[in-house]
């Protein structure tokens, strides 16, 4: 196992209360709050997944699903390795709003960012409205992953970032760098190995 760290710079995309800070808490404190306050702007938070060939540090951006600060977004995601865009299972307009940001993506992201859709909200199965057929064909003819979570009860949240971790890029050790800089024009360091 190696002990090499690559650092990587992750967005979470998606509209309003389909649970992106949610699963961002699960995933990096093991936490989850049924009444989570809407997310202003971004928040940043980080945490590590072990791969067989290196450790991956996850710079995570959780971007507001509001309308209003939909224009923020490319600065978030800009320079990242890899987005999780995420949708309601329960709810089709969340659905045709994740349809939007990974079009986004593929026409104005970094052309090597690894896509992964997130059905989110697993726990309300009975009232389900999108799918899993719907979504894997999507993901499928989008040549992107495509899980179904759930951050109330942890379920496929950890594969998630796994899985997007085996799919990123872990280049021959270099010198550490800082977590990433605020500049787009050495936004390299965003994307790149340890």
């Amino acid at each position: 196992m190696s002990n090499r760290v690559c650092h990587f710079k992750l967005v979470l995309l998606g509209d309003a209360a389909v649970g992106k800070s949610c699963l961002v808490v699960r995933f990096v404190r093991d936490e989850f709050f049924e009444f989570q306050e809407p997310t202003i702007g971004a928040a940043f938070l980080t945490q590590t997944v072990q791969c067989e060939d290196a450790t991956v540090k996850y710079e995570i951006w959780d971007t507001a699903g509001q309308e209003r600060y939909r224009s923020l977004a490319p600065m978030y995601y800009r320079g990242a390795a890899a987005a999780i865009v995420v949708y309601d299972i329960t709810d089709p307009d969340s659905f045709a709003g994740a349809k939007s940001w990974v079009k986004e993506l593929q026409r104005r992201g970094d052309p090597n960012v690894i896509i992964a859709l997130a059905g989110n909200k697993a726990d309300l199965e009975q009232r389900r409205k999108i799918s899993q057929e719907e979504a894997e064909s999507y993901a499928e003819e989008n040549g992107i992953l495509h899980l179904v979570t759930s951050a109330k009860d942890g379920t496929n949240v950890k594969s998630l970032f796994v899985e997007i971790a085996k799919k990123l890029p872990k280049n021959p050790p270099q010198v550490e760098r800082e977590a990433f800089p605020i500049s787009a024009s050495n936004n390299e360091s965003t994307k790149s190995c340890c």
